[in-house]
């Protein structure tokens, strides 16, 4: 029963505000239902007019999903002696690699008998190679201690990084910066094809320049200028034709 003199009623059937105790009451029994304290510490305290027996029914739902939903830690025990060999060791590390990972914890411990409980330093270096072996998915709770003829260290999962969001892959990809364009080549400018008074080895020579320029004619001092139909001439034979009186001659 509420005994306070006013409450805040919230809800979808009602109007959010607060009220008298009397009055919220009076506004559960017109509905039928029941007027349910939900928020005892609030000032005034939060109540909700639903029914009780339903609300009872959600309430015991979640605690029981919470309960699935929670993972039970577990402590894992690893055995070790005074001459464990690499091949163990490396064997047994990857087993507690894995329990830590789950989220267990790790006992791990040096069984000692009869005279091997004179090697403890030899024990104490076994347990101290294992945390550092695992110190990236465990940690240390403190340093080996005895308890009889075992010597033992206890290890914590350490917790998950999260991993980044899509959000930040964007950001990322973002800062990157672009990469310059790159300028455009030039056009290549096609030479006319020389002329024959060039090829002959005249003494004058037009230099090609760029779309929009006149070209400009280099004449050479020691080079004399040609022309053109002297340069197509046949060149005179060295062994001339006879003539032909000398051919009359040769006849008569």
């Amino acid at each position: 029963m509420i005994r306070v003199p006013e409450v805040r009623l919230v809800g979808d059937n009602v109007e959010v505000g607060v009220y008298r105790t009397e009055d919220a009451q009076r506004m559960a029994d017109d509905q039928g239902l029941d007027l349910v304290e939900i928020s005892p510490n609030a000032v005034p305290p939060v109540c909700r007019i639903i029914d009780y027996n339903k609300f009872l029914y959600e309430k015991k739902k979640k605690e029981k999903e919470m309960k699935a939903n929670a993972h039970k830690s577990e402590v894992k025990e690893i055995r070790f002696t005074p001459n464990t060999d690499d091949h163990d060791f490396d064997f047994k590390a990857k087993h507690a690699e894995k329990f830590l990972k789950e989220g267990n914890k790790v006992k791990t411990y040096v069984q000692f008998k009869g005279r091997a409980i004179m090697f403890k330093e030899r024990g104490e270096l076994i347990l101290l190679k294992f945390a550092e072996r695992l110190a990236e998915v465990g940690a240390l709770e403190g340093m080996p201690t005895m308890e009889g003829k075992r010597m033992i260290a206890i290890f914590a999962p350490k917790s998950a990084k999260k991993k980044p969001s899509g959000g930040g892959e964007k950001a990322e990809k973002a800062e990157r910066p672009e990469r310059p364009e790159r300028a455009e080549r030039p056009e290549r400018i096609e030479r006319p094809a020389p002329s024959p008074a060039a090829q002959s080895g005249g003494g004058t020579t037009t230099q090609v320049t760029p779309q929009g320029r006149p070209p400009i004619n280099i004449q050479y001092k020691n080079r004399p200028i040609v022309p053109a139909q002297q340069a197509q001439a046949p060149a005179p034979s060295d062994n001339p034709a006879p003539s032909e009186n000398k051919s009359e001659e040769s006849s008569n």
